[in-house]
């Protein structure tokens, strides 16, 4: 057997034929398959920690014939270990996927079987509820941006965008992507394409429409029927980060929170719509949602602030 070095300053101990299936499965993720350094690294930390709860498990380093058959109880074990220690739901699931990866290299040569780690699944996060904005928040938002650019035509620029984001619950991608050709003929709704292809119809409300017009007369570069409507200050097309910057530049002026995002902004679009009648069907068709149970979440967010509010004002509470 021999050990191996990592960058937590700890020995761990596995046998050669082991140590050189890892070097080679490491060299094909960062050669071949050309991942990110840091997921590499992130690959190469979870199988050493499944490596080390092996040989505590076994009490001998693994071979590959340790590794040949892994059992659903081999790996339930370790995620159990790891839980133990701390390690959240997304930890778990990300430290799978790396040792599913060796193991499926591993299998590519004949040297092992991927049917126990099949019947393991991670498991599941949290699901983390979005966070909208404040009605009056985000209106302050979509108010507020003309007053923090010097150029006129940029000030009107960065409205129309928010407005987009909030009036219509576009994502920022799809905002940017819109053209001249999308409010030709004085639309009543837009036409979106979004994630996958799928296509939804988005009311334009009269007060969205008029600050994008009001940016289309001001802005001093011409773009032409299928151009992307939206400009950088050069001309080009307008890129996400700079709605993304100068949102952050708001929120400060403003005292608004981190999570006041261009995102959020679209589940403040949808959160708003819910807590004034608005039917999960519609919204979900709005949003552009594939599932209905994708949209349900904005339930539990109008839930929560319900109880918020009842918490607050009642005086049993």
């Amino acid at each position: 057997m021999i050990g191996a070095m990592n960058g937590d300053d700890f020995l761990i101990s596995m046998a050669a034929d082991v140590a050189a299936q890892r070097r080679a499965w490491l060299s094909a993720l960062a050669h071949e398959r050309r991942m990110a350094e840091k997921t590499v690294e992130a690959y190469e930390r979870d199988l050493r920690q499944f490596l080390q709860f092996l040989t505590d498990y076994l009490g001998h380093p693994p071979r590959l014939a340790d590794l040949a058959d892994l059992r659903p109880a081999n790996l339930r074990g370790f995620l159990a270990f790891r839980r133990q220690r701390g390690a959240g739901a997304r930890t778990l699931g990300r430290g799978l996927a790396g040792i599913r990866s060796f193991v499926r290299f591993l299998e590519k040569q004949g040297l092992a079987s991927s049917a126990g780690l099949a019947a393991t699944r991670a498991p599941k996060p949290p699901r983390t509820l979005p966070k909208p904005i404040a009605v009056s928040k985000a209106l302050q938002l979509t108010d507020a941006g003309e007053q923090m650019r010097d150029e006129p035509w940029i000030a009107a620029r960065d409205v129309a965008v928010i407005a987009l984001l909030y009036g219509c619950g576009l994502r920022i991608s799809e905002a940017l992507a819109l053209t001249p050709a999308d409010f030709e003929g004085d639309p009543s709704a837009l036409v979106i394409t979004g994630k996958g292809g799928k296509t939804r119809l988005v009311p334009l409300l009269a007060v969205v429409k008029a600050a994008v017009e009001t940016y289309r007369n001001l802005c001093p570069y011409h773009a032409e029927t299928h151009a992307r409507l939206f400009a950088g200050s050069k001309g080009g097309p307008l890129r996400p980060e700079i709605i993304q910057r100068q949102i952050r530049k708001l929120r400060s002026a403003l005292g608004l929170p981190d999570t006041a995002t261009p995102h959020a902004l679209r589940h403040s679009f949808a959160t708003h719509l819910l807590g004034n009648g608005g039917d999960l069907r519609t919204i979900q068709e709005l949003l552009g949602h594939a599932s209905l149970s994708t949209t349900q979440i904005y339930t539990a967010v109008d839930s929560a602030r319900l109880l918020d509010v009842y918490n607050k004002a009642h005086p049993r509470a």
